[in-house]
C-alpha cells in the first residue's frame, strides 16, 4: 500500500469499471487511510477505525465490481455477503459472525497459497528425488567387497535418470503412487449455536481416530511430480506461522462487502417482517462496530475490518436502518445510473470488456470476429431501450444482449474460418424481431 496513492488506485480501477468517479474516490481514500493508520505510533492507532461506505445505486452500476477489484487490487481477505441471507425463517440473523470465519478462512488459504509459492522450488527437488527413489529402489544388504563398486553404478544410474527426466524423455511412462485417503463419514449436525463456537474441528478428531487408507494410483510421471510436489509443500510449510499471518491479515486489511443492505432497512416501526429486519441490524451491529469472534484458528478482531455495503434503495433510504448502524457507516456514495456512453465505454475499454472477451473465445475456434463502431453504438442503444421498458439492471443487460446477437455464430464457429464482421445491419436483423415484441423482450433479454 506504500506505493499506491488514491490516485493510483482510482487508475487500477478505471482499467477494469467505467464510470462511478464518486465511488471510485471514496474507496480510495478508505485504502489509502489503512496504510496511514499503520504509520501512527502503537497508543492512538487503536483508536483509528475505519471509515465504512454506504455505495447506493441501482443494480448492474459496479457496486460489487469496485469493492471486488479493491480487495483484488491489495491482495485483501474479501467476502461478499447477501444481507437478506440472514431474515430466512427461524434464522433471525443469529449467526451474523459466520461472515468472520468465513473471511478467516478464505485468508488462511490465501496465505497457505503464498507460502506453497515460497516453497515450491524447494518441493519440486524433493519430489524429484522422491520420484528417482521410485523410479530406482535403493539396494537391499550388500557385501563388503562389493559396496563401493555398487554405489558408484547406482550413482551413475540415477543421474542418467535424472537427465533424461530433465529432458522430458520419461514423460510417457507410468508409475505406481502410493496416496494415503482417509473416507471420513458424512455428519449433519443441528444445534442452536454456530459449530464453529463449539471450537472442535471435527473433521481432524475423525481424522486422527480412523486408520488411514493407502491407495495405488497408476499415473504418468509429470503427473506423479505434481503430486509429489504438492505432497512436500504441505510438508514445509508451518501452518501455524500461516494461521497468524491469515488472522493478522483479516484483522488489519479484511474487507466484508455487505448487498442488498436496503432490504433489511425497516421501514416504520411495526410488527411481522419489519421486526426481522431490525433484528438481523441489531446482530449486524456488534460485528460493524468492533468485537472479538471466535474462529476454530482462534479469536478475531473485527474493529479494522472495512465494511463496504450497498443497496439500490428504492422504496428505504439509509435513514431508515437503526441509528446505531447507521453511524457505523459514516461515508455515503451514490452511484449513477448508466446511459448509452457509459455502455459503449463498456462493451469495449476495460481490459476485460465484453467484445474483448467474445473476441477471444472464438478465436480458440480460429474465427476472427471484429464489430464495427456502429455494431457497437446499437447494442448499447437497444441495451438502454430494454432497460427503459422492463427492469433496469444496468449493465448486465448487455450480457443478455450479447449473448443472443452471437448466438448463431457461437454454435456454427467450429465450421466457420476467418474474419467475422458484425455491422449495425447485423444487429438489426438478430435482435428485430425480440426487441419488437415487448412480452418477448422481457423473457428473453
Amino acid at each position: 500500500m506504500s506505493f499506491l496513492t488514491p490516485e493510483q488506485i482510482v487508475a487500477e480501477l478505471d482499467r477494469y469499471i467505467v464510470g462511478q468517479d464518486k465511488a471510485k474516490k471514496a474507496v480510495a481514500i478508505a485504502l489509502r487511510n489503512r496504510w496511514r493508520r499503520q504509520q501512527i505510533p502503537p497508543p492512538l492507532r487503536d483508536e483509528v477505525l475505519p471509515k465504512n461506505i454506504i455505495m447506493i445505486g441501482p443494480t448492474g452500476v459496479g457496486k460489487t465490481e469496485i469493492a471486488r477489484r479493491l480487495a483484488r487490487l491489495t491482495q485483501s481477505p474479501f467476502i461478499k455477503v447477501e444481507a437478506t441471507k440472514f431474515t430466512e425463517v427461524g434464522y433471525v440473523g443469529r449467526d451474523v459472525e459466520s461472515i468472520i470465519r468465513d473471511l478467516v478462512e478464505i485468508a488462511v488459504n490465501m496465505v497457505k497459497n503464498e507460502e506453497q509459492k515460497k516453497v515450491i522450488k524447494k518441493a519440486e527437488e524433493l519430489a524429484e528425488e522422491r520420484l528417482l527413489d521410485i523410479l530406482l529402489p535403493k539396494r537391499g544388504k550388500r557385501q563388503e567387497g562389493q559396496l563401493e563398486l555398487v554405489d558408484q553404478q547406482g550413482d551413475s544410474t540415477r543421474e542418467k535418470l535424472r537427465q533424461m527426466l530433465h529432458e522430458r524423455k520419461l514423460d510417457n511412462r507410468y508409475i505406481e503412487l502410493e496416496t494415503t485417503q482417509r473416507n471420513l463419514p458424512v455428519i449433519e449436525i443441528f444445534s442452536a449455536a454456530g459449530l464453529e463456537d463449539l471450537d472442535i474441528n471435527f473433521r481432524e478428531m475423525f481424522e486422527s481416530m480412523l486408520p488411514k487408507k493407502t491407495t495405488r494410483r497408476r499415473v504418468k510421471i509429470p503427473d506423479a511430480l505434481k503430486i509429489l510436489a504438492q505432497e512436500e509443500s504441505q510438508k514445509l510449510i508451518d501452518m501455524d506461522k500461516v494461521i497468524n499471518i491469515a488472522k493478522k491479515r483479516t484483522e488489519e486489511s479484511g474487507i466484508v462487502f455487505l448487498d442488498e443492505i436496503d432490504k433489511i432497512a425497516a421501514q416504520g416501526r411495526g410488527s411481522g417482517p419489519d421486526v426481522s429486519r431490525e433484528g438481523v441490524q441489531r446482530d449486524l451491529l456488534p460485528v460493524v462496530e468492533g468485537t472479538t469472534v471466535n474462529t476454530k484458528y482462534g479469536p478475531v478482531k473485527t474493529d479494522h475490518i472495512l465494511f463496504i455495503a450497498s443497496g439500490a434503495f428504492h422504496m428505504s433510504k439509509p435513514s431508515d436502518l437503526i441509528p446505531e448502524l447507521q453511524g457505523r457507516f459514516p461515508i455515503r456514495v451514490e452511484l449513477d445510473a448508466l446511459g448509452k456512453g457509459d455502455f459503449i465505454r463498456i462493451l469495449t475499454e476495460p481490459e476485460n470488456a465484453l467484445v474483448k472477451q467474445y473476441q477471444a473465445l472464438l478465436k480458440t475456434e480460429g474465427v476472427d470476429l471484429e464489430f464495427t463502431p456502429e455494431a457497437i453504438e446499437k447494442v448499447a442503444d437497444l441495451a438502454v431501450k430494454i432497460n427503459e421498458r422492463t427492469e433496469n439492471i444496468g449493465a448486465r443487460r448487455l450480457y443478455t444482449i450479447m449473448e443472443k446477437l452471437l448466438e448463431d455464430i457461437s454454435f456454427n464457429a467450429p465450421q466457420i474460418e476467418g474474419k467475422v464482421v458484425i455491422t449495425e445491419r447485423y444487429v438489426e436483423e438478430q435482435l428485430a424481431n425480440v426487441i419488437a415484441d415487448e412480452d418477448l423482450a422481457r423473457y428473453i433479454l
